[in-house]
């Protein structure tokens, strides 16, 4: 189990049943109280970079890295888009 919080990361190994699930194994793995911020009944979570739509349902298999989602603080296609028309602008300036 993985998470990055902008100031430091977590790697946790998980031993749980057969059966348990995504969201089972997360409350489990104590990760709530190194990261009180997280509501762990609802935050987004993958599996090796792949969204998985209803975590309380989809069982845990061994060897999976499931990974903790935070929101993004920016879009990056409005990222993106706002550095082109700065370096349109500049290069318009510079003509």
């Amino acid at each position: 189990m993985v998470y990055a919080a902008i100031d430091r990361q977590v790697l946790l190994s998980v031993a749980v049943p057969a059966g348990t699930s995504v969201r089972g194994a997360l409350l489990k793995s104590g990760v709530g109280q190194t990261f009180p911020e997280l509501d762990l009944a609802v935050c987004p979570v993958g599996i090796f970079g792949k969204v998985v739509a209803d975590p309380a349902s989809r069982p845990v298999q061994d060897g999976d890295r499931i990974e903790i989602y935070r929101p993004l603080l920016a879009d990056p296609k409005e990222v993106r888009r706002l550095r082109a028309a700065k370096a349109a602008e500049a290069k318009a300036r510079n003509q």
